[in-house]
């Protein structure tokens, strides 16, 4: 290959890389998992949805992620001990309850997920029983008529769950609570249908003492 051939097929290649380099760069998201400002869809909508609800996003549910949808997730993030870059990634969809493509222990599910992130934050060190049963207890709420009717509707509720604000719900998450979601789940309920529990330990409070008390699993009291 003579000398021309070989400066213009060198330039063909840098031509082609640049090009390559500046779609990545200006793409509406990176891949399924990571969602930014300039993507749109049925996620964004979602996403959009359960910040209002929850009180970060005032703008139209419309699924286009403007500069009001990335205002929402970043204060979001900042609440809830993420990185507040407004890009709703794997890590910020698990804590919004959304699939991210990174199911995390093989757990496949959304529901799982952010389940499991709940157990393992509120129970960590508990027998294997009492972690299946705090993961009941948020399906019972989701089934009682004082609670919202959806699993990230009741664990974001505010008060409800002390973990969201110490900022254990966002430390990683331990396999057997993966496990226990599934079991709580499919299922299992080793609370007996209570609603509420508490660490005597710890509890301060006279109302959470006055709840009718059916089972004691490790160090927590489940209530009616």
């Amino acid at each position: 290959m003579d000398k021309r051939k070989l400066t213009l097929a060198l330039a063909v290649v840098f031509i082609v890389n640049i090009t390559l380099i500046a779609l990545a760069q200006t793409a509406p998201f990176a891949s399924a998992e990571s969602w930014k400002r300039g993507a749109s869809g049925e996620t964004v909508k979602k996403i959009q949805q359960r910040l209002s609800d929850w009180g970060y996003y005032s703008g139209a549910i419309d699924g286009v992620y403007g500069s009001r949808t990335e205002e929402a997730v970043k204060k979001f993030q900042k609440k809830n001990g993420l990185t507040a870059d407004g890009v709703a990634g794997p890590a910020t969809l698990a804590a919004i309850g959304l699939p991210s493509g990174s199911s995390g222990s093989g757990s496949g599910s959304s529901d799982v997920n952010l389940l499991a992130r709940l157990i393992s934050a509120e129970a960590r060190g508990e027998p294997y029983a009492g972690q299946v049963a705090v993961g009941a207890v948020v399906l019972n709420r989701m089934e009682h008529p004082s609670f919202p009717s959806t699993m990230s509707g009741v664990i974001y509720q505010k008060g409800a769950f002390s973990c969201l604000d110490d900022g254990q719900f966002n430390q990683p998450v331990t396999e057997t609570a993966y496990r226990a979601a599934r079991e709580a789940l499919a299922g299992h309920d080793p609370s007996g249908g209570a609603i509420y529990y508490f660490n005597p330990a710890t509890a301060t409070s006279s109302w959470i003492w006055s709840r009718p008390l059916i089972v004691t699993i490790g160090k927590h009291r489940f209530c009616k």
